[in-house]
């Protein structure tokens, strides 16, 4: 059955075009209700039980879901056009198009693990710690620690222990906590409570941990660790609300597995080289640690804010809630019903879930809203739209693209993002905009003079280095090289051809292939488009002879290997098969020949000229062969011990 899109005007407060939106997004409208959420309540439930309705509303969206679940049906989706689109200023059918043909997307939802905390708990800060205990321990399982001069309590209600905190790891249902100094009350006798023997050092593990210490936080980003709630012991309500949502943390939940990690593909490092570490650098909650030649992941740590994945010049870790070709294929479906139905200039404004949200809301009820040409998309974790994403919706047919910060948005990542897509794209072509207040953020958009780019639209498919080269290419199609800001992702390596002596140890290493050798001879070739400009290359030349040259070839150039260096090999004078360098060859006997010891004849010193084969056989044939011994002894049979025993 074909999805159908169920339209209210919200008291008359905003008109449609049906017929444009319901052309331009291919899903047949129903008829313009006035009042569905509640005096047409009835008419809701006849659209909802005629299965597969789009409801065009997303303040009442709940009363439409519970009425669902009273007749045993299910809604297709939810669009908000009335705050992004119908109360705005300009023809709203276009944008409205956009948005009801996203809605209708089928979406894939990434995977996911469960998490099971049961209610262990570890409470620290002093006197405060002791009352959040007496209010929890009813519900969870506490354990106090408290500090060697803090008063142990009489109460037995809840365990305490004696030590200071050293570290806290992990996150909900998996914390790992280390303890110095760690002492156990004993609880019997008389008097004062005393202590036990003291040790070095305790390990133990807990589900939930309760920060009243007013101190730095013991983890990266707190407030990105679940499980790990903080709050000022001085602040009452912050306090409370602590113990509320720590009381809440019984239970199995669901866990995101956010990122996906190809290890293969990893740049970190080559024999113990460092190389790549964009995302250990972004990453703010310490998900993300060295593990050799990649990186891990530690996926219950991991928040999922996406700027590991912006930031990573391999595609070696990706966004997979949803997936980064989700994004991709969300862009081309907004973009074509908003032009397909009429629309011009289309403007693409980049959101959070939450903060960009309630701001567009508050602009549309109170304001002037949004306008008609700026089509809203909701970002989950707004960390993630990076440069490539940038990138794919100005060569989809948007003209310009805003991303609007929010409080939580890690900033560096998203305008390191925005500056590579500027030296791309053309100056200003993507901006950000950091507004708190909804009547600034309509001011923004409805005065903004832009230099709309213009481009032939293209079909962003594959990975984010691929689909940023064909958008690229479509951007500017009459230019050949592009200067890159330093740290992006593209560009070429210079080689000092003076310098350099083909020893290969950039080739040996290189994690993405972008430099090669050849087999048949002395070469150094390199292909641009594989480059990550990690740098280890540069790190482990021995003679300095590399440096990086941040840039974005796109001419066909780009794809194919070229040769960096070259030299005349070096033919063995035994054999005359070609072997190294002829330069290296030679400069190594003017250096070693009769003043090492090895090569202190001419004939030790013509060693250094031949090829291998050519060297052992030279060697197992002289004076002096290394590899010969003394005679090798005869081997005894069983003839040899029957003549032993006859002579006895």
């Amino acid at each position: 059955m074909a999805k159908k899109l169920v339209l209210c005007d919200c008291l008359g407060s905003q008109s449609f075009d049906v017929n444009a939106i319901s052309k331009a997004s291919g899903f047949p409208c129903s008829r313009v209700y006035t009042n569905l959420c509640v005096s047409q309540i009835e008419d809701a439930a006849k659209e909802i039980s005629s299965g597969d309705a789009i409801i065009a509303c997303q303040q009442e969206r709940r009363i439409f879901e519970e009425l669902a679940e009273d007749l045993n049906a299910e809604v297709s989706g939810f669009v908000d056009l009335r705050d992004r689109a119908g109360w705005g200023e300009g023809d709203p059918s276009p944008k409205m198009a956009a948005l009801v043909a996203e809605a209708a997307m089928p979406m894939k939802f990434g995977k996911s693990v469960d998490v099971r905390s049961e209610g262990s708990i570890l409470i620290f800060g002093g006197a405060e710690a002791l009352k959040a205990a007496d209010k929890l321990c009813e519900t969870l399982a506490v354990t106090v620690l408290l500090a060697p001069d803090d008063e142990l309590p009489l109460n037995r209600r809840f365990d305490c222990v004696v030590g200071h905190l050293d570290q806290v790891s992990g996150a909900l249902g998996g914390f790992r906590i280390r303890i110095k100094d760690f002492q156990v009350p004993n609880y019997g006798g008389r008097g004062e409570m005393t202590l036990g023997i003291p040790q070095s050092m305790a390990l133990s593990e807990c589900d939930i941990v309760l920060d009243l210490s007013g101190q730095p936080a013991r983890v990266p980003a707190p407030e990105k660790r679940e499980g790990y709630l903080r709050a000022d012991p001085n602040h009452q309500p912050s306090v409370a609300q602590a113990i509320l949502d720590a009381s809440q943390l019984v239970g199995t939940f669901e866990k995101p597995l956010y990122v996906r990690l190809e290890e293969s593909l990893c740049a970190h490092s080559r024999a113990e080289k460092p190389a790549c570490s964009n995302c250990l650098n972004v990453c703010p909650t310490g998900a993300i640690t060295s593990a050799g030649e990649n990186v891990a992941i530690d996926p219950m740590v991991c928040a999922g804010c996406g700027s590991c994945s912006a930031v990573c010049p391999s595609g070696a870790i990706t966004y997979d809630a949803p997936p980064v070709e989700t994004v991709f294929k969300r862009l081309t479906t907004m973009a074509s019903a908003y032009y397909k139905a009429g629309g011009t200039g289309a403007r693409l404004l980049v959101h959070d879930a939450n903060h960009g949200i309630e701001l567009i809301s508050l602009a549309a009820r109170f304001g002037r809203g949004l306008p008609a040409d700026v089509i809203p998309i909701e970002i989950a974790a707004l960390s993630s739209f990076g440069h490539a994403e940038a990138l794919a919706a100005l060569a989809t047919a948007f003209v310009h693209v805003d991303i609007l910060m929010a409080p939580t948005t890690e900033r560096g990542v998203i305008e390191t993002q925005c500056q590579l897509a500027n030296a791309i794209a053309g100056e200003s072509s993507v901006g950000i905009i950091d507004e708190s207040d909804p009547d600034a953020l309509s001011a923004h958009l409805y005065d903004a003079q832009i230099d709309p780019v213009i481009c032939e639209p293209i079909l962003p498919l594959g990975n984010r280095r691929q689909v940023a080269r064909l958008a690229a290419k479509a951007i500017q199609p009459n230019s050949d090289t592009i200067e890159l800001p330093e740290g992006a992702p593209y560009g070429a390596v210079i080689v000092d051809t003076d310098a350099c002596t083909l020893c290969l140890s950039c080739a040996s290493l290189c994690p993405s292939g972008a430099l090669g050798d050849n087999v048949d001879l002395p070469q150094l070739r390199f292909q641009e488009d594989a480059c990550l400009q990690c740098g280890l290359c540069v790190s482990v030349c021995p003679e300095k002879a590399i440096t990086l040259q941040p840039q974005l070839d796109l001419t066909d150039a780009a794809l194919t290997q070229r040769v960096m260096h070259e030299e005349e090999p070096f033919a063995c004078i035994e054999c005359g098969s070609l072997f190294g360098v002829k330069s290296t060859v030679e400069r190594i006997t003017e250096k070693l020949a009769g003043s090492h010891s090895m090569f202190s004849t001419s004939q030790a010193a013509k060693l250094i000229q031949m090829c291998d084969n050519c060297r052992i056989q030279a060697q197992y044939h002289s004076e002096d062969n290394p590899f010969q011994g003394g005679e090798r002894p005869r081997v005894r049979t069983t003839e040899d011990y029957f003549s032993k025993r006859k002579d006895h």
